[in-house]
């Protein structure tokens, strides 16, 4: 029987169960406070979590459930880079190369395509430690992206290397990179990865995590960061999805086979009870725990707005190779 001759009740209790099939986060202790966050596990065993806001603001635990404890931040007085947003910096994203560790930040203001994707670099990840090193990544009002939401992932070989960024407008665009200590320069190849065709195309905070000889683009989609639950269509708000390719430059696939750049798109977490708008997300390996998925969310019961987005994270499972979490 198709679905859609199915009663409304019936099917709004298929819709239940279906979201009750997620799992709430893992434990967080400590200030939970995060926005698209970025977490790093050093190799002495300490948790680096880093969040859009406070120049980038910088919070460390010694377990990924906490207690986690502000430590500083990434960026000191404001950017070098500069435009408006410069003192307030968004969406990092860290990654350890070659002894070196490389932050890369967004500088814009809510709604507007005068953006920049800059980045630090550090030895210890600690506060105090960056270099602000500049622009790698600009955006005017005639470019067809936004350049905020980036994040670095290597490709076939170890000087392969791969910036993917943007949100809204024609959604995600990827370069390559060249990157040799201190210097990282945008060195071509720049296409479009993804793209939702429909509405204002929201779609950002794109991240790609490489295994078993794939590459996995990781999307945060729909409405995104005000909200009324009672209002909201709980299918539109900010949700995960997923597609995947044997080719760190595309093209990307979601499960059904639908192409990533025509709004495909596999749903790996949603709003299910109280957990509400999840997104943001990054993915890293951990030896305590496997391939973690972390993201931002807000708790129903606690409240919806932006100053109440809390941390959250799940451990990835894999089934006929794609992410499920558990």
């Amino acid at each position: 029987m198709l679905f859609s001759s199915l009663p409304a009740v019936l099917l709004a209790s298929l819709a239940t169960i279906v979201r009750a099939q997620y799992p709430d986060p893992g434990a967080c202790s400590g200030d939970c406070f995060t926005h698209d966050p970025a977490v790093v596990k050093r190799a002495d065993g300490k948790y680096f979590r880093f969040s859009t806001l406070d120049l980038i603001g910088i919070w460390t635990a010694t377990s990924l459930s906490g207690p986690w404890t502000r430590s500083g931040s990434v960026i000191q007085g404001a950017s070098v880079i500069n435009m408006p947003g410069n003192d307030v910096l968004w969406a990092p994203d860290v990654t350890y190369i070659r002894g070196i560790y490389y932050c890369f930040y967004s500088v814009s203001t809510s709604g507007s395509q005068t953006s920049a994707i800059g980045y630090a670099t550090s030895t210890t990840l600690e506060s105090g430690s960056w270099s602000d090193q500049g622009i790698v990544v600009t955006s005017t009002g005639s470019s067809p992206y936004n350049a905020i939401d980036s994040n670095v992932v290597n490709g076939t070989g170890d000087n392969e290397w791969y910036l993917q960024w943007g949100s809204y407008w024609h959604n995600i665009y990827q370069a390559r990179v060249s990157i040799n200590g201190q210097y990282v320069f945008r060195s071509g190849n720049e296409h479009q990865l993804a793209y939702e065709p429909a509405d204002n195309h929201k779609m950002e905070g794109a991240f790609i995590y490489k295994k078993d000889g794939f590459w996995y683009l990781f999307l945060s989609r729909g409405i995104c960061c005000t909200y009324n639950p009672s209002t909201d269509p709980i299918d539109q708000v900010y949700h995960i999805s997923v597609c995947r390719s044997n080719n760190p430059a595309g093209p990307y696939t979601d499960k059904s086979g639908a192409a990533c750049t025509s709004g495909g798109g596999t749903t790996v977490l949603a709003s299910h009870g109280n957990i509400y708008a999840p997104g943001g997300q990054g993915v890293f390996y951990d030896n305590a725990h496997g391939d973690v998925l972390y993201y931002h969310y807000l708790d129903k019961s606690v409240g919806v707005d932006y100053s109440q987005s809390k941390f959250g994270w799940n451990v990835l499972t894999w089934t006929d190779g794609w992410p499920t979490v558990s």
